[in-house]
């Protein structure tokens, strides 16, 4: 339990930190990820920053989706029916096929359904496209919102999305053409298409993603870096600022108190994924960890509120 001059002394630096509340996939815990029906109840709860995924459509158009393909226990199709364990990539489909796919509930009894109980149905949720999330959140008036899009790309699986070039060039496109430069970051495990961010849109700021448990340490891979090695820097948040990020998205549970004061030693700020149990989002927190990125926004406001932390603005879209 913090001691009251604790509790003061934090409230007063949490209240010259800037701190971004990420919804992640718009509010995944609360209702059908990646859909407008997420994005806006992320903004009706109030958070800085809706995060989300890109992949792009036979016929070029960034929309947002997590997978490469359909998720079978997402999406039913035309007829109401389920899709099979063979989903169709997104890639493969044009936006008119993709868009006769319903995205509104997850299957009963799904590992979806399961992890996210709390999540509310809404029927009739299509894969959004990028441009239609921007014209949605300019209708809402809500101007103060930032956008931090991932670019979903394997490198070990290059069939199975288009080229870091590709992604790069059309989901700029869409983003200059709504006036969005300003208002976004893009974030990425496949560090390729951040490199061509910087070289493309300079003013635009790139967030580093990294994932290390006990198998597996994206960081440490060149094929995820776009060849740079970890052995060659002391830590991963000095790599990340040597491929000029602005940002570190580690996974929560791989980093401490002391890499977090680390990277931003050297300016590099740290916005962890994916927080979703309040008593973690508040040692991160008293950690003074630039943002998180959470299924459940709601939360988040709840463990920024209980220090005094500055909320954003809730979105009252019924009035709009």
């Amino acid at each position: 339990m913090k001691t009251p001059l604790l509790l003061g002394l934090l409230m007063m630096s949490f209240a010259s930190h800037a701190f971004d509340s990420q919804g992640h996939r718009g509010a995944r815990g609360l209702a059908p990820e990646n859909t407008l029906a997420a994005f806006e109840r992320a903004m009706a709860i109030g958070v800085t920053t809706l995060e989300l995924d890109v992949g792009l459509t036979s016929d070029g158009v960034p929309v947002i989706s997590h997978d490469p393909y359909l998720a079978h226990d997402m999406v039913r199709d035309a007829k109401g029916e389920w899709l099979g364990t063979q989903s169709p990539l997104i890639r493969q489909r044009s936006l008119a096929e993709l868009q006769s796919f319903d995205l509104g509930r997850v299957r009963e009894g799904s590992t979806t359904a399961k992890n996210f109980p709390g999540q509310q149905s809404r029927d009739g949720e299509k894969v959004p496209t990028l441009a239609a999330l921007f014209a949605r959140v300019k209708a809402a008036g809500a101007d103060q919102i930032r956008f931090n899009i991932e670019t979903k790309l394997n490198p070990t699986k290059p069939e199975e999305t288009a080229t870091p070039q590709e992604f790069v060039k059309a989901t700029l496109a869409v983003i200059q053409e709504a006036g969005m430069a300003e208002r976004v970051t893009i974030q990425s495990f496949d560090w390729r298409t951040l490199k061509l961010v910087q070289e493309q849109a300079p003013g635009i700021p790139t967030a580093y993603l990294t994932v290390k448990s006990r198998n597996n340490d994206s960081a440490a891979d060149p094929a995820w870096t776009a060849g740079m090695r970890l052995a060659d820097y002391p830590t991963v948040a000095h790599m990340v600022k040597a491929a000029g990020g602005a940002v570190w998205s580690p996974n929560f549970a791989s980093i401490n108190e002391a890499a977090v004061k680390s990277a931003q030693a050297i300016g590099v700020k740290v916005v962890p994924w994916t927080v979703n149990e309040p008593a973690d989002m508040r040692r991160l927190i008293s950690w003074g960890v630039d943002g998180i990125i959470s299924d459940y926004p709601d939360r988040l406001r709840e463990a920024m509120q209980a220090v005094g932390m500055t909320l954003p603005a809730q979105i009252d879209l019924q009035r709009r």
